[in-house]
């Protein structure tokens, strides 16, 4: 099966050159590497020159040390989406979308989703790649989710894959299992994008992304939720850790606070119910956010 791996990137510059570092460097290398481009001209750029001194193949060594003949892996096709800004945030639903149709359009049928953030492991395209080939006993559209390890910072990005598994630090409330193990998740709120795969027949009959979400916030609770009412799985899988580059963050998210707010809205529209509450309640003490008469939640002022 044809693999894509699927990338928005705006701005984190380095962060996308670790990642193509790590894909090069992978047991199996993706056949085509899309990168959504959010209000980003400059990504392009640095993605062709990054597969160009990360991408040439390698001819691994014969027994003895010698030259084995013929070619290593290939390189993948790189097809760069621009995706316009919108005024209220980043668009990352939507360019999704867009990456995936990509994708589709030039025949791939595993699409693996890595956040510009995260460095894949030598084995996570791999094991996704061989999760979603594998013969199914259930119906219903498949995800497979893959642990995220946490790197320290390093100001001029990851370079050397070989570092990653000794520096990286894995989340005590997320779920890591060994190489070749599965768990299915019962609970649909624990999926998140920064690292998952699924095939096109499945994104499709999921309905990918929901678009009425801009900016930070709601649009993987909503994934989830919509996986859940198409009779889907999510499955963890052993073997398919991704690296987490450092970069500044903040809990609650402040700088994001009117998008939380409204992508909140727009989920308990759709889904009946308020996600993000500790966020939410945090920025209530802060002064930040509100419940209005109707429990609807704004922003204070």
């Amino acid at each position: 099966m044809s693999v894509a791996v699927l990338t928005l990137a705006h701005g984190r510059h380095d962060h996308l050159r670790g990642q193509i570092a790590g894909l090069a460097a992978g047991l199996r290398r993706p056949d085509l590497h899309v990168v959504a481009a959010i209000d980003d001209p400059e990504v392009a750029r640095v993605a062709r020159e990054a597969w160009d001194e990360h991408g040439q193949p390698a001819r691994p060594a014969a027994p003895g040390g010698g030259p084995r003949p013929g070619p290593g892996p290939a390189a993948p096709r790189l097809q760069v989406v621009e995706v316009g800004a919108d005024p209220r945030g980043l668009p990352l639903a939507l360019a999704r979308n867009a990456a995936a149709a990509t994708a589709v359009r030039q025949g791939a049928q595993t699409l693996v989703f890595l956040d510009v953030d995260c460095i894949p492991g030598p084995g996570t395209v791999a094991t996704y790649a061989a999760g979603l080939a594998a013969p199914r006993v259930e119906a219903g559209p498949l995800v497979l989710g893959g642990d995220v390890a946490y790197l320290p910072p390093r100001p001029q990005g990851w370079s050397d894959p070989a570092q990653l598994a000794r520096l990286g630090e894995h989340r005590p409330d997320r779920v890591r299992l060994p190489e070749g193990e599965q768990r299915h998740e019962p609970d649909l709120t624990r999926f998140w994008s920064l690292s998952f795969a699924t095939t096109a027949e499945d994104l499709e009959a999921v309905g990918g992304f929901c678009t009425d979400y801009v900016g930070y916030g709601g649009e993987d609770t909503d994934f989830g939720q919509l996986l859940g009412a198409r009779g889907g799985r999510l499955v963890w899988v052993g073997g398919a850790t991704a690296y987490h580059q450092h970069h500044a963050s903040a809990s609650p998210p402040v700088a994001h606070l009117e998008a939380v707010v409204r992508n909140a809205g727009v989920f308990a529209d759709r889904w009946g119910w308020w996600p993000m509450e500790g966020w939410l309640e945090a920025f209530r003490r802060l002064g930040l956010a509100e419940q209005d008469g109707s429990g609807r939640w704004v922003v204070s002022g």
